[in-house]
Formats: structure tokens, C-alpha cells, sequence
């Protein structure tokens, strides 16, 4: 089990002491963390905590990974050792930081990590009481990590995977985006050639839950069409929401997929070829 309801939340705040992490992105996330979070949650930034950036997104994209090595330091300074129960969320349903840093984590050898379905919004409706006090921190010594245990791939494997009638490149962006019709964040328009479009909102139900074990298997055994998990890259636009598809295939049971970080930022900044429309 990856995911949480807010049900489970609650069963785990009341009889459990876990590390409770609240993850946001965007300029304004520490604000947005002050004005209401949970009891005791500590705040992860995104864009400082979760990536180590460049200035130059053509090399690892716009939100590169730290050094194992870094990340290890940071955990050690929320307090979080290999024996922690974690639950994280954050204010984008579990579709960006949440699950960015659950992919982290599991990427450190970390077992016990919990991403709470709905985020913020779904806590928020659950009645569970907010603060705006800051968690205080309990550091611990830095969390042993040996380099990353889920799979990385870069843009050279990603080109051979396209290519390759065994693979498949899942690009998790909003259709229009793979498309090509507008590009928002990035400087160029399209897609991976040879990648399919499995928007990472697919993986929610109409209250922007994501939709129970069993039906995510169903739907991904279908898209996979007996492809081994193991020979399915993901990416988005820079390797955060690419993450959330990789938490949905982990909960359908589906393991082995590999994260390409530098996704979409990167790609269409490196003169490799760019298709659009359903190409």
C-alpha cells in the first residue's frame, strides 16, 4: 500500500507517531504552507528540497534530483530514519510534490511512505483539523542512502525505448500539451516520438481521488497490453507529476517502471526530434 484515504490518515495519526510531510511547489509554497497545514507536518519545497537546479534545464530539466547523498542530509534534518512511518501530501491532489517525494524516498530503500489520496483538499473535507503553527523539528543523523534503488533512465534511453516494440514511453502530460496545440511552461510544443499519452489525471476519480488498486490495474494491464512493467519509461514536463504515475502503477501492483527526470524540459531543449498531434 502507497496510498492513503483520509480514513487510514486518521487511523495512522492516532495510533502511530509518523513523520507528516506537506510538499508544495511554486514560488508562493511556503506561504500557502503557513496560512493552513496539518498538525505537525513539516514543509519540503519542491523547487529547493526536492531538486537541485542547474539554471540550465537542457541538462536533467527543470527540476533535476539532488545527490542521494543530499537528500539523505535532508532527511535527517525532518528526523526520518529507516524505521519512520511517513505520510506525505500536498495541495495538488498527490499529483506533484506528494508524489515526488514518495518516489524519492522509495528511491532511498525507504519502506514505510505513505501518499494521502486528495491531498490537502481531501483532508480539508474530511474535517480533520489545520494549523497554521510551524512543526518543530526533531533532526536526526544523515539517512543512509546508497544511491538511487528505483530506476532512472536519460534521453538516450528514452529515444531507444520509443523505438523499441517492447518498450513503451508513457507521457503524463495534459493532452493538448502532448499534442502539441500550446505548450505553457516550456519552450517548444510536441512530444517524444513514439510516446503514448496516459495523462496523470486519468489516474483520479471525479473528486480527484485516485481511483481504488483494482481499477488502476485494470486500466493499466489494458494500456500495457502485456508489456513488461520493467520496460516502461515515464515522464511529464520535468519529473515531478511523471512521479504520480508511478505511484498509480505501484498501487496497481505494476512495479519496475522506470522515471526519465529530465522529461519533456529536457528533451525539447536538446535539438532531438519532436512530433505533434497523435504522430
Amino acid at each position: 500500500m502507497n496510498i492513503i484515504t483520509t480514513d487510514q490518515l486518521k487511523t495512522i495519526l492516532e495510533n502511530e507517531d509518523p513523520i507528516v510531510i506537506d510538499a508544495r511547489g511554486g514560488t508562493d509554497a511556503l506561504e500557502r504552507y503557513n496560512k493552513a497545514h496539518l498538525e505537525n507536518a513539516q514543509f519540503v519545497d519542491l523547487e529547493t528540497d526536492l531538486s537541485e537546479k542547474t539554471g540550465d534545464p537542457s541538462n536533467g530539466g527543470r527540476h533535476p534530483l539532488p545527490e542521494p547523498d543530499d537528500f539523505g542530509r535532508f532527511l535527517g534534518i525532518l528526523g526520518i530514519s529507516p524505521s519512520s512511518t511517513v505520510v506525505v501530501y500536498d495541495d495538488k491532489k498527490g499529483a506533484n510534490a506528494a508524489a515526488r517525494f514518495w518516489w524519492m524516498l522509495k528511491a532511498a530503500g525507504h519502506e514505510r511512505v505513505f501518499v494521502v489520496s486528495g491531498g490537502l483538499d481531501a483532508i480539508v473535507e474530511a474535517g480533520i483539523d489545520l494549523t497554521q503553527k510551524a512543526a518543530s523539528l526533531h533532526a536526526l543523523e544523515e539517512y543512509p542512502i546508497n544511491g538511487w534503488q528505483m530506476p532512472l533512465v536519460d534521453a538516450d534511453d528514452v529515444a531507444l525505448a520509443a523505438a523499441d516494440p517492447e518498450s513503451m514511453v508513457i507521457d503524463v502530460r495534459e493532452h493538448y500539451r502532448y499534442l502539441g496545440e500550446s505548450e505553457p511552461i516550456d519552450l517548444v510544443a510536441g512530444h517524444i516520438p513514439g510516446a503514448v499519452n496516459i495523462p496523470y489525471t486519468s489516474n483520479l476519480d471525479e473528486k480527484g481521488e485516485f481511483m481504488p488498486p483494482a481499477e488502476l490495474a485494470a486500466k493499466y494491464k489494458d494500456a500495457l497490453a502485456d508489456k513488461d512493467p520493467r520496460k516502461v519509461i515515464v515522464h511529464c514536463g520535468s519529473g515531478v507529476t511523471a512521479c504520480h504515475t508511478l505511484l498509480a502503477l505501484a498501487e496497481a501492483g505494476l512495479h519496475g517502471a522506470s522515471l526519465y527526470v529530465g522529461s519533456w524540459s529536457e528533451w525539447s531543449r536538446t535539438e532531438r526530434p519532436i512530433a505533434t498531434g497523435e504522430e
